[in-house]
């Protein structure tokens, strides 16, 4: 691997790690990760801080995995699987951002914005089966997951298993994992809406 796919995996991380949750909410006098679920990520901020910061959290959080992915390919307009690397990189730094001793949020909105460049359909696919459950049943989790599903399954079915639909498949399994706590409560029906 060279200089510069190294660099634009760093920035990737870099980019990913800014833990804009945080940032506005203590821009408010708040600390995010002090109330509601304790997470970082857009759900939470909206419940304790309000629907408008929580859509700010969001456009933000997907727009760091969104630039990541489109700077490397500028920078490397034929390199796919480094394209993927980078969007795995957003991702891992929002999840394990060095700033907050690798204690970030669950990933959904950099994913968003990482797939919604890379392949832009099954982000759309995903987003819109989110927006739809999340507005039947008010459980963002439930909506994050599902859409998740339908993002990966759009993306294997337009695009066959080159790197953005492996990427797809992986980011779709790391959800998996960050939101096991989610999913436990889900199977429990003990999971609470927003």
């Amino acid at each position: 691997m060279d200089a510069t796919s190294l660099l634009l995996i760093a920035a990737g991380y870099g980019l990913g790690s800014i833990p804009f949750g945080v940032l506005l909410t203590q821009w408010k006098g708040l600390d995010v990760r002090a109330q509601g679920s304790g997470n970082i990520g857009a759900t939470n901020v909206a419940r304790v801080a309000g629907k408008k910061l929580g859509v700010a959290v969001l456009a933000l959080d997907a727009g760091k995995g969104a630039l990541a992915v489109w700077l490397a390919q500028r920078v490397a307009p034929d390199a796919a699987w480094l394209h993927a690397e980078v969007g795995l990189a957003a991702f891992a730094g929002h999840v394990l951002p060095v700033w907050l001793k690798f204690r970030g949020g669950k990933g959904v909105a950099t994913a968003l914005g990482v797939l919604g460049v890379l392949v832009p359909w099954a982000a759309l696919a995903g987003f819109v089966t989110y927006a739809a459950v999340f507005a039947a049943f008010r459980i963002s989790s439930v909506g994050s997951l599902l859409g998740a599903g339908v993002a990966l399954a759009t993306a294997f079915s337009m695009g066959g298993a080159g790197a953005y639909s492996l990427l797809t498949a992986l980011l779709f399994v790391l959800m998996l994992v960050t939101h096991r706590s989610n999913i436990g409560r889900i199977l429990k029906r003990a999971e609470k809406g927003l």
